[in-house]
């Protein structure tokens, strides 16, 4: 019976180690193996690869840009610069004569790192300080032309005056007010037959792309060190 018992109590002592083990935490995963992605409202630095004008550029053309600057968060790299962009053209808008702005809306669809390592994204444009007298007008990133109702209002302002001093100077007053009829008229025709000016986006424009969702990233294929690649110029 004593033998029983110090068998039984052998055998327990033997068990408890792995016993113990088994309850024990599994090791943290390694940084690699993380998952890890691009937050909502992440804003990229990014400049065109090619121009794109009101003019010349038609809805579903292809957009191309590309990062300026590395994205960085708790220290990892995101998104390393010289990382290529592509996008569509969603709306494009000549402007009108006298009424309606020129507009551009486009959306980027791709990230493509410099390994390769290809992302799809919802992004749209946050900003571009850098096109000439545009704005962005709404959450969804048109880019819009400046007003020119200054513009237009002087052009039939100074037909106008020049029409009056003309007459003034052959018909006296009479002539005068004729005149001003007159060059009225004609800016009034100048302005009709000229459009507004085109938003134009040239080569090296820098944009402000801003992320519209989670993006979600394979960590293994995101090198986390910064991009030694030159930034686009």
């Amino acid at each position: 019976m004593i033998g029983f018992i110090l068998l039984t109590a052998l055998a327990l002592a033997q068990a408890s180690p792995q016993n113990a083990a088994s309850v024990q935490p599994a090791p943290a995963a390694p940084a690699a193996d993380r998952p890890i992605s691009i937050p909502s409202g992440t804003r990229v630095p990014i400049v065109l690869k090619h121009a794109i004008s009101t003019k010349g550029t038609r809805e579903g053309d292809a957009v191309y840009a590309a990062t300026t600057f590395p994205v960085v968060q708790d220290g990892r790299v995101l998104i390393p610069a010289a990382t290529y962009v592509q996008g569509r053209i969603s709306h494009i808008q000549r402007a009108g004569h006298l009424k309606g702005r020129a507009e551009v809306l486009m959306h980027f669809t791709t990230l493509i790192y410099p390994s390769g390592y290809t992302v799809m994204l919802p992004g749209a444009v946050e900003n571009a300080p850098a096109a000439d007298k545009t704005s962005v007008k709404d959450q969804e990133g048109t880019i819009t032309q400046d007003s020119q109702a200054g513009q237009e209002a002087g052009t039939i302002a100074t037909s106008a005056g020049t029409g009056a001093l003309v007459g003034g100077l052959t018909n006296g007053a009479k002539g005068g007010l004729i005149g001003a009829g007159v060059g009225g008229a004609v800016g009034t025709a100048v302005a009709l037959l000229s459009r507004n000016n085109d938003v134009k986006l040239d080569i090296g424009t820098s944009i402000e792309m801003v992320i519209q969702r989670d993006v979600p990233l394979d960590a293994s294929r995101v090198p986390n060190v910064t991009s030694t690649a030159t930034p686009p110029q």
